[in-house]
């Protein structure tokens, strides 16, 4: 993964990426894509399904085809200054980027049948609206419990693009199988968040700091029930990494760091992340991830 050094200027696209959670054998497992390698966004890494909001998004969330309405999305976001459609758009967008990645569709009710009908629409270029009207559908937003927000720093790390990211978890649905697109994902895979990690470790997977820090959260619930209480119980908290230059190394600073401007934690793990063997790592190496 190469370090980016230019400054962006332009303002964070919103953005929105779903944790998706099941309970496997060895506990609590996330599903990770990874991007084709030729894509402008993280190409190569292991991510959490997601993507940027369309415009499109923002017209589902006026019509019948939510299970809340704008104004109830709005207050689970917990974000005054966005508007009720902007905030149910990101849903939306959460919801549908979910589906083109890895085929997992939150909706309610969604037979098997019903999925893939809809998957075969979604690659023919039909619109997300129309998908779910044909297949008679309702999104399941409910599923969706926001757990953080992300927002790229002007000098962004690993790409050359700015996002204000809303980060979800949800329950993998019963009865449905994950599936990557082979067009924007070429490759999916379930594991525990420790897995993950140690994989990244041993240089078998990429991970940006974002996907890094949001394992780390992981780490320590045993399965999807306590993922979703702690999520229920929390204000998303806004995470927007601070990077410094050090002695001709990157440092990715993150709350409660002593060089972050917030000085209360935000997350566990490492407070900061260091750019060195090519990736992002903690200053005192692979157990950091877990103090």
């Amino acid at each position: 993964m190469e370090l980016n050094s230019q400054t962006v200027t332009t303002p964070p696209r919103a953005a929105a990426t779903v944790v998706l959670l099941r309970d496997g054998s060895q506990g609590l497992e996330v599903l990770l894509i990874k991007r084709h390698d030729k894509s402008d966004v993280l190409g190569g890494a292991h991510v959490f399904p997601g993507g940027k909001v369309d415009p499109g998004d923002a017209v589902l969330s006026t019509i019948q085809a939510l299970d809340q309405t704008p104004d109830a999305l709005h207050g689970r976001l917990n974000e005054p200054d966005l508007s009720p459609t902007d905030a149910a758009a990101i849903f939306v967008a959460a919801a549908r980027e979910t589906f083109e990645e890895s085929g997992i569709l939150l909706a309610h009710g969604a037979s098997a049948a019903q999925t893939l009908s809809a998957r075969a629409m979604l690659s023919a270029d039909h619109d997300f609206a129309s998908v779910l009207a044909s297949v008679g559908l309702r999104l399941a937003t409910s599923a969706l419990l926001p757990w953080s927000r992300w927002i790229t720093p002007q000098v962004p790390s690993v790409m050359r693009k700015r996002f204000d990211t809303r980060f979800f978890v949800a329950a993998l649905p019963a009865q449905q199988t994950a599936k990557h697109d082979e067009h924007e994902a070429t490759a999916s895979v379930w594991l525990t968040p420790r897995a993950a990690l140690s994989r990244y470790w041993a240089n078998e997977i990429e991970l940006a700091p974002p996907q890094i820090m949001s394992l780390v959260q992981l780490v320590r619930r045993p399965d999807v029930r306590s993922v979703l209480d702690a999520a229920a119980a929390q204000s998303p908290p806004i995470i927007a990494p601070e990077p410094r230059d050090q002695a001709g190394m990157r440092i990715m600073c993150y709350p409660g760091d002593p060089h972050h401007s917030a000085p209360v934690r935000a997350l566990s793990g490492p407070t900061r992340l260091l750019y060195r063997n090519q990736r992002f790592e903690p200053e005192s190496g692979f157990d950091a991830f877990f103090d």
